[in-house]
């Protein structure tokens, strides 16, 4: 059978006792059963080293760090691979959200939040933990080749492991668009996924390198980026990117926008 919001495991961090109870009725609404608390991130970073949750869901500011600083050091431990996180703040500055959306959170939502938000993050959770395989009907998906390009770790991985839920597992992985372009020269690859933002060299060029310097007008390009500058993505799609996916993403979107760009 597959899994529902009441076999999920939530750790809730809200330093808010108020907004502790709030949340957790809205997630109890949700079918939710089993949650835990944190009120700082010391504390729950000690929660997750010891029972490990499927779901975190955060506050932007704790007492002791923010949500960035939290999920960079749970995912850099040894019992992040199976945990997805979601943000909940009234945060609105793109600059203090950017460093989240890099870190691959399932959702970002305001305060206060939509309960049909969170239930659509609660199943985007669903959705990672207990996955349905892709279907493609040109591809074997299991013996797909994907490029996946991402200068952030927290990014590639979470990333990396939303394409494995889809039964994707031969991906190689890059830091920018001087390591893909090395990787495309020795390796034939079905498609690339490629954030935007990137040093050494960006998505963009790295999109206009496939497609003029290989002359590869073929290859899917599928770009995960934050950018929220139309004049820009309006650049990168000139430049012949395939698709643009906007972090944070759902892996439902993902699913769609893959059998798009691979079944075009």
């Amino acid at each position: 059978m597959p899994l529902t919001a009441a076999d999920l495991s939530i750790l809730l961090i809200e330093p808010s006792a108020m907004q502790l109870k709030l949340i957790m009725r809205h997630l109890q609404q949700a079918d939710v059963r089993q949650i835990d608390s944190a009120r700082s991130g010391k504390e729950a970073l000690a929660q997750i080293a010891k029972y490990p949750p499927d779901l975190v869901i955060t506050s932007m500011y704790l007492p002791d760090m923010s949500a960035d600083q939290l999920i960079s050091e749970a995912q850099q431990a040894e019992t992040d691979s199976d945990i997805a996180f979601m943000l909940i703040s009234s945060e609105t500055g793109q600059d203090a959200l950017e460093p989240i959306r890099q870190a691959g959170v399932m959702a970002i939502l305001p305060k206060p939040f939509n309960h049909e938000d969170l239930q659509r993050a609660i199943r985007a959770t669903l959705d990672v933990i207990d996955p349905a395989e892709i279907e493609l009907e040109s591809y074997d998906v299991s013996e797909l080749n994907i490029l996946l390009v991402d200068d952030s770790f927290t990014s590639r991985n979470h990333l990396s492991r939303v394409l494995g839920s889809m039964g994707i597992s031969q991906i190689d992985l890059a830091e920018n668009g001087r390591e893909a372009v090395k990787l495309l020269s020795q390796q034939r690859y079905d498609l690339v996924v490629t954030d935007l933002n990137m040093p050494e060299m960006d998505g963009h060029e790295l999109t206009r390198y496939i497609r003029k310097q290989l002359g590869d007008v073929v290859l899917p390009i599928l770009m995960a980026t934050t950018e929220n500058n139309q004049t820009r993505l309006g650049n990168v799609q000139q430049a012949g990117v395939s698709a643009i996916l906007d972090k944070p993403f759902e892996p439902q979107t993902i699913r769609e926008m893959l059998f798009r760009v691979l079944e075009a």
